[in-house]
């Protein structure tokens, strides 16, 4: 490998492929990435044993499918930090437990909504904002790590690109909705009667992606390392 070829990340190249070394660590030899796929299956099928509505379960967890194969299929090209996965571990556990009772039945929101004394059933505002505050930093790491960039850039881009999925996440689900069962939509979309619940989830998506990346510069900043050098 010649010197122009060591970058900030160790980073080399064997058929195309890039690997970052001391990043990410490949599913065989990463005994933390194994434990984090074995407790998300597990809290999987608790899930999907006998949900509130099996139907809308479904239509909540089809963009989960394709998200777990986009991650598989690429995992030989590009493998996130531990951090970042454990990040996604989260917001997809509490995905899941949204899934199993419906986003507008979770026994927490209805929990939060008794004892904040609020208006509706809040868990799927829980989860927008999770969206955008724990899957930020993955979308930051792969823009440093693919993208190669840098400073402000490596921060904007990310909060842009939480928005444009949070956005377009609203819209698969509203048509979704619509062509399956306009019936179930109405679990599934979760609007609760509130006709601007889908402006609300992107804002505050945004809102948890910039605290997110506010605390990834912070870290940064204080000890002048990534916090994927957290979980190694």
């Amino acid at each position: 490998m010649s010197a122009g070829g060591l970058g900030e990340n160790c980073q080399e190249r064997r058929g195309g492929t890039v690997h970052d070394l001391h990043i990410g660590h490949p599913l065989p030899g990463n005994r933390f990435l194994r434990w984090l796929l074995g407790a998300y299956g597990a809290v999987f099928l608790a899930a999907a044993i006998a949900p509130h509505d099996r139907g809308d379960w479904l239509l909540e967890n089809l963009l989960v499918f394709a998200f777990a194969a986009v991650l598989a299929l690429t995992h030989r090209r590009f493998v996130f930090s531990n951090f970042s996965y454990l990040l996604i571990f989260l917001f997809l556990a509490l995905h899941a437990w949204g899934a199993h009772h419906t986003y507008s039945l979770t026994p927490l929101g209805f929990w939060l909504q008794d004892g904040l004394g609020l208006s509706r059933n809040h868990y799927d505002r829980i989860v927008h904002f999770a969206f955008g505050l724990l899957l930020v930093y993955p979308l930051h790491e792969l823009a440093r790590r693919t993208l190669h960039l840098r400073g402000s850039w490596s921060y904007l881009v990310p909060a842009l690109a939480a928005l444009a999925l949070s956005s377009s996440y609203e819209i698969v689900e509203w048509w979704a909705a619509r062509i399956v069962d306009p019936d179930l939509g109405v679990a599934f979309l979760g609007t609760q009667g509130d006709e601007w619940d889908a402006q609300k989830d992107m804002a505050l998506a945004l809102l948890g992606a910039a605290i997110g990346l506010g605390l990834a510069a912070l870290h940064r900043g204080k000890t002048g390392r990534e916090p994927w050098e957290l979980l190694r």
